[in-house]
């Protein structure tokens, strides 16, 4: 994954959420000045097919919530702006760029191609010459289901992933470990497949896969590697083997039958070890560990606390 990131870094846009956000920004400008513009931006797939390419680009821009005329409105969008460039910044840093923009444009490729199921279910419907008509009249709002507010969600929940027992604050007052927002997202986002119209399902089920690759391919996959679980298995019995032998040999007096069933040094020491929780490498072969760049002396930590820890100073 090392050399991927390398080879594709130069292509990474840097501070992704931030972009997503200026284009928020600008598409709540476009929702008070004449919302029924957006119609024209929203990712429509029977129009893409006709010639308005410009859609599978411009629907990311529409805003998730309207601002509308209502106070707390405003106040609730100011938060989830605020709320969505902390996670993705702190996803970013730790997953790095590369893989932090994999995972929102592979959001965004997965809602387009579950917009374009959604067209080919309604083709071989009994109601499609009734959708070309709304389509043609400009009058079908549908595909107002694809915008970003589900992606939004799907970061909430591989933070949570990512950080199951980090705490945060909801409402700035409340602390509640990321576990049980990721918890109560996921449901919502079921909740929603199940009882919402068929383009929010689409959008849904895009958000909804996406997550689960993320876990398959950067937490979990790992572990359904045949290798990899042959490499483990073949460690924890050589730990064991080598932990019984020492044990024979302090038991003897130092005199053991063979010296050659030792495999393995259960003594040797690790390159890497949490300040926090004294995590190693041999304790959690699948944990990365990073040096925090803020702390006064070499201070290292397992991804865990290295964005949740207290900066030494």
């Amino acid at each position: 994954m090392k050399s991927f990131d390398n080879k594709f870094r130069k292509f990474a846009i840097p501070n992704l959420t931030l972009w997503l956000i200026a284009g928020y920004v600008i598409g709540y400008m476009i929702s008070m000045a004449n919302s029924s513009f957006l119609y024209w931006l929203s990712l429509d797939p029977y129009k893409i097919i006709h010639g308005q390419v410009w859609r599978l680009i411009t629907w990311v821009i529409i805003p998730p919530n309207m601002l509308g005329s209502d106070p707390l409105g405003l106040l609730f969008v100011l938060l989830m702006l605020f709320c969505c460039y902390s996670i993705g910044n702190i996803l970013e840093r730790a997953w790095g760029t590369v893989r932090y923009n994999i995972f929102i444009f592979t959001g965004i490729a997965l809602a387009i191609i579950c917009a374009f199921i959604y067209l080919i279910m309604i083709r071989f419907s009994g109601n499609y010459e009734a959708f070309v008509a709304l389509e043609n009249a400009n009058l079908a709002m549908d595909w107002f289901a694809f915008s970003t507010y589900y992606i939004n969600v799907s970061i909430y929940i591989v933070f949570a992933m990512t950080y199951p027992d980090n705490i945060v604050r909801l409402y700035f007052v409340i602390p509640i470990k990321m576990k049980w927002l990721g918890i109560v997202d996921t449901i919502y986002l079921i909740y929603i497949f199940i009882i919402g119209y068929t383009p929010e399902k689409a959008a849904v089920l895009a958000a909804l896969l996406n997550c689960l690759i993320f876990y398959l391919s950067n937490i979990r996959g790992k572990n359904l590697n045949p290798y990899q679980i042959h490499r483990r298995n073949s460690f924890n019995r050589q730990y064991k083997k080598g932990m019984t032998n020492a044990g024979r040999t302090r038991n003897t007096g130092g005199v053991t039958s063979s010296t050659s069933d030792v495999k393995m040094n259960p003594r040797s020491q690790t390159r890497h070890k949490c300040a926090i929780c004294g995590k190693t490498e041999v304790s959690d072969p699948d944990m990365e560990f990073r040096y925090c760049s803020k702390c006064v002396g070499s201070y290292e930590y397992c991804q865990t606390h290295l964005f949740t820890h207290t900066h030494v100073r």
